[in-house]
């Protein structure tokens, strides 16, 4: 009967950690690797569209448009941002998303503290597509205006590192970019 428990306890613990690890997300930069936790509890469509948007290679190549220092790192323009498509023009990177549809908001309880990923949109609150951004500092004014979905869970430092813009706008003239992102 021992046996037995400890073989039942032995299989739960695999199948959990198999279960957790569908929610963890690597991010390739040139500076190191990344990893994400995803929160499906809590945005379960947002979670969806990033997952698949990023297991198909779509943010793969895609570059950082919007980074203002102390605040957060934009990216996920899969249109215009996409350093592999022909479509890829940097003065309309953070204009333009995927072909699918637009999400609806997801206003979670999640903060927006460093290392928090949210969805990007223009004023609609339900027009977020691809774009993300992660907070480099808490952004308090944020909280339940965008949806949180995710976190860094290692490898913050290397967020730190990507190129900053110009103060006001973020606008970065030469980006670094995402090399790729997939599940763990």
């Amino acid at each position: 009967m021992k046996k037995f428990i400890y073989l039942f306890i032995i299989f739960f613990s695999l199948v959990n950690i198999e279960v957790m690890a569908k929610d963890i997300m690597i991010l390739k930069l040139t500076y190191g690797e990344v990893e994400i936790e995803l929160y499906p509890d809590k945005a379960p469509n947002h979670v969806k569209r990033f997952k698949e948007l990023s297991d198909s290679g779509k943010y793969d190549g895609v570059v950082f448009h919007r980074v203002i220092d102390g605040f957060m790192a934009q990216t996920g323009d899969v249109k215009f941002g996409n350093t592999n498509s022909q479509d890829f023009n940097l003065s309309l990177a953070g204009t333009g998303g995927s072909e699918l549809p637009n999400l609806k908001a997801e206003f979670t309880d999640i903060a927006h503290t460093r290392g928090v990923l949210s969805a990007a949109r223009s004023a609609d609150p339900n027009s977020a597509n691809s774009q993300f951004f992660i907070c480099f500092e808490s952004a308090p004014h944020l909280d339940r205006q965008y949806s949180a979905f995710g976190k860094v869970i290692k490898g913050m430092e290397f967020i730190d590192k990507i190129k900053k813009g110009d103060p006001n706008s973020g606008l970065v003239p030469n980006p670094d970019k995402i090399i790729s992102l997939r599940s763990k």
